[in-house]
């Protein structure tokens, strides 16, 4: 387990400039492009058509994960699921309706553990963002909630007929709180995972949490890859319950990162956490080089403890970009991808592989 540490912040790196490739991957290839919740940029998220359509470009597709009444694993951001589909309008379910608190925070509405699968596919996906992504709303009502087991289906089909294999990057949505009432999402998912046929330390698989010791203890019971999620305030909700006082400011140091490498194999940052911004929404800037970004030394730091750095998220909306990047979504990824990262998460996948591929003769270079 972690023990609590009193260590300085990170460091800074000296400035990026544009074209120059400043780091490479751990591995010295290509980064991952990870399909954040399917091309949620094009259609409803979290749907059979948001990771079909992110297959064209993405080397992994992202499923949130959450539990049904009858312990099967679906794909949804959160349990609750008002802002994601029709629930409100399906007046057999209004019975349903309630308020919990998950992860310490009070939340009104409808919940997956309530629903049996049988009554989910009753439901209708629809667009969480209907104020940025318009155009998307286009498929409300025509889409359902997938299973993994669904999801697991369509990459393998596609795979196939593409003739690339194609990653899945599931992520487990509140451990402790399945935990708690008894529909624990880790065993499923890797009973899951292996009747499928990933295993080892080299299956396309990225099982990924923002707490730690549901991937501590993962560490022990399977050779799938870890990663540890970090954002850019906070802490692990499991460290809340324990009482243990670190933060994740605190993983993100050099003794931090080591202990994160004992379990797992990268770290899903907060973009935040690389290059981060000030008050305005700019990018940091070095005053005697105003016209640089500050990036921080976490790649190198990651990747000195052996840990990949795969960074959350991008988007193409300027509701989501620094000033910096506004109306240009491609520098952004610009930027992240000659720091060295070794993968994106990205709304908009097509985006970043045309980006990638811009930079393919360039990564992997001093």
């Amino acid at each position: 387990m972690f023990a609590i540490y009193v260590l300085p912040p990170f460091s800074f790196m000296p400035v990026f400039e544009a074209g120059k490739v400043m780091s490479r991957t751990l591995q010295n290839v290509s980064p991952i492009i990870i399909a954040h919740r399917g091309a949620s940029g094009y259609r409803p998220e979290h749907t059979l058509a948001a990771y079909e359509l992110a297959i064209l470009g993405a080397d992994y597709i992202e499923p949130d994960l959450v539990s049904t009444k009858d312990g099967v694993l679906i794909a949804r951001h959160e349990n609750e699921i008002s802002e994601t589909t029709d629930v409100a309008s399906h007046p057999e379910f209004a019975h349903l309706q309630t308020t919990k608190i998950i992860d310490g925070e009070t939340k009104a509405g409808w919940f997956t553990e309530d629903f049996t699968l049988r009554e989910l596919k009753t439901l209708r996906a629809k667009e969480r963002i209907p104020q940025l992504r318009f155009q998307n709303t286009a498929y409300d009502g025509l889409l359902e909630i997938p299973t993994l087991q669904e999801i697991i289906d369509l990459v393998k089909v596609k795979s196939s007929e593409i003739n690339r294999e194609i990653g899945i990057y599931p992520e487990i949505k509140h451990p402790t709180y399945f935990q708690s009432i008894g529909l624990a999402l880790e065993a499923p998912l890797l009973a899951t995972l292996t009747a499928n046929g990933y295993k080892g330390a080299n299956a396309p698989v990225f099982i990924q949490s923002f707490e730690v010791s549901n991937l501590q203890d993962l560490s022990t019971k399977t050779d799938l890859p870890l990663v540890q999620l970090l954002n850019d305030s906070g802490r692990p909700y499991d460290f809340v319950i324990s009482g243990c006082e670190l933060t994740y400011a605190d993983l993100v140091t050099g003794s931090g990162l080591a202990e994160i490498a004992k379990y797992a194999k990268a770290i899903g940052i907060h973009k935040n956490l690389l290059v981060p911004r000030d008050s305005n929404g700019k990018l940091r800037r070095r005053k005697a080089a105003c016209l640089q970004t500050s990036p921080t030394s976490l790649v190198t730091d990651a990747h000195a403890a052996g840990l990949m750095v795969h960074v959350w998220t991008f988007r193409n909306e300027d509701y989501f970009l620094p000033l910096d990047f506004q109306g240009n979504p491609q520098g952004e990824y610009e930027l992240f991808f000659n720091l060295g990262v070794d993968g994106v998460f990205s709304d908009y996948p097509d985006t970043a592989f045309a980006v990638k591929e811009k930079l393919q003769f360039k990564l992997g270079s001093p």
